[in-house]
């Protein structure tokens, strides 16, 4: 094996026994965009959240048709919440790996938001809400300030 070939290999480890290094802190200050899309995923994740401790609470003391479901139903909105609150968490902290999840999560939205529409009524704004916030956030991310931040750039060949 050649000395360049283990080059990255010792890079990328510590004096410490061979434990992996610690990812460099990004420079600099955190751009504007992605702050806001770190705010947005996160208020997305309380939302969620929210809305799964109403269905627990109502399917708790509330009178549903299955209070199995309504439960279910909560515990399950409150396990989604987590996704994006640890993707603003990671965009807040300007982790590499953090932009996936937002992005994933702001796709799964936009069909939420299409469900709300349909279903008429006050859903309409917050479909609305959803879907204008989902698409900002996927604009906010795929900007070059944020990705730079975030440390992913164009792939060399």
């Amino acid at each position: 094996m050649s000395s360049k070939q283990s080059a990255p290999k010792t890079a990328r480890t510590s004096a410490r026994g061979g434990a992996p290094a610690p990812a460099a802190e990004p420079a600099g200050p955190r751009p504007a965009r992605l702050t806001a899309a770190a705010v947005l995923a996160g208020l997305e994740g309380v939302a969620l959240a929210a809305c799964g401790v109403y269905l627990l609470v109502m399917g708790l003391l509330g009178k549903p048709d299955s209070p199995q479901q309504a439960e279910t139903g909560g515990l399950t909105v409150i396990a989604l919440a987590v996704l994006p609150l640890v993707a603003a968490r990671g965009l807040w902290l300007r982790r590499r790996w953090s932009r996936g999840p937002a992005m994933i999560t702001q796709i799964m939205a936009l069909p939420v938001a299409w469900t709300l529409f349909n279903g008429g009524g006050a859903l309409i704004a917050a479909a609305v809400a959803l879907a204008l916030a989902a698409v900002v956030t996927l604009v906010l991310l795929v900007n070059p300030t944020a990705t730079e931040a975030l440390g992913i750039g164009p792939r060399e060949s």
